[in-house]
Order: C-alpha cells, then sequence, then structure tokens
C-alpha cells in the first residue's frame, strides 16, 4: 500500500507540474505573462498545497520548466522557481495549521502573492534590466498576483473544494 501512495503523490505532483506548464505557456502566447502587470494563469494553481502536498513539487518543477520553456534567463528560473516554491510551502502549511476553515480559504493566497511581490521585482531589475523602481515593480508584480494566485486562485479552490475527496488522494 506504501507503494501506490508514492506513485499517486507522483502523479499527482507530475499533473499539477504539467498544469503550470501549459497554463504558463497560454498566457505567455496571449502576452498576459509580460507587460506591466503580469498574469500568469498557471499561479492560480498555487491554492493546490490546500488539497495535497503533491502540489508543492509539483508547482515547483512545473515553475523550472515553464520558465526554461518560454526562455526565461537562469537567474529568472531559479530565482522565479523559489518564489514558487516558497508560496506552494506557505499555502500548504496555512491548509495543515489553519484550523478555522474561512480565515483558511482567505489567506491560502497570501505566501504566492507576498513571496512573488517579494523576489520578482529583483530579478525584472537585476536580470532584465526593467528601470522601472522596485517599489513600482513591487506594486505591478503584486496586483498581477492578486489577480491570477489571490482572484483565480480562490474561484479554483471554490470549484475543487466539492470534488477534492475524489480529485486528491496523496
Amino acid at each position: 500500500m506504501k507503494e501506490k501512495k508514492r506513485t499517486t503523490y507522483l502523479v499527482e505532483a507530475a499533473i499539477i507540474a504539467a498544469l503550470y506548464v501549459v497554463l504558463t505557456w497560454i498566457a505567455n502566447l496571449a502576452g498576459m505573462a509580460s507587460g506591466v502587470i503580469q498574469v500568469r494563469l498557471s499561479e492560480a494553481l498555487t491554492i493546490l498545497p490546500l488539497f495535497t502536498n503533491a502540489a508543492v513539487p509539483g508547482l515547483t518543477v512545473g515553475c523550472i520548466l515553464a520558465n526554461i520553456l518560454t526562455g526565461c534567463a537562469p537567474w529568472d528560473v531559479v530565482f522565479g522557481s523559489l518564489a514558487t516554491l516558497i508560496g506552494a510551502a506557505g499555502t500548504y502549511l496555512i491548509g495543515r495549521y489553519v484550523k478555522n476553515r474561512s480565515v483558511k480559504e482567505w489567506t491560502a493566497p497570501l505566501p504566492p502573492i507576498l513571496s512573488n511581490t517579494l523576489i520578482i521585482p529583483w530579478v525584472l531589475a537585476l536580470v532584465y534590466g526593467a528601470t522601472e523602481g522596485i517599489p513600482f515593480l513591487m506594486l505591478t508584480v503584486g496586483i498581477g498576483e492578486v489577480i491570477s494566485a489571490g482572484i483565480l486562485g480562490l474561484l479554483l479552490y471554490m470549484a475543487l473544494r466539492p470534488h477534492s475527496k475524489r480529485l486528491f488522494a496523496a
């Protein structure tokens, strides 16, 4: 039985990683992943650690692959993926330790929003030479994260919650 659980965990993580890559690719093709306010549809998936701990490695690997496949600079791959890992781990910890369901649901998007808002502006400035100031970049990255991880993430959570027992086994 232990082997089956490990296999299920790996499959869930792989599916989440694949979804992250596909959604990032779609946002990139649609021009939503660049510009002043970037909306990565894949960031909505950062709510998934509330359902399964397999989402933490799934999101991280998905971010690494998506950043490589969309042509990001190596330091962006490293620090962008680190921001996703921190956000996903934070969401998982909220899901595990916050007992009040309403508080859990409404605070779960905060770790990815905060980690990306604090890390990605530095990547944009130092790696890509963005000339806007760090505070402005924090504002614009934060707005994009509120839209993708916050609003879209919570909508995804509400859609998946009634079916979570059937969808997530790990």
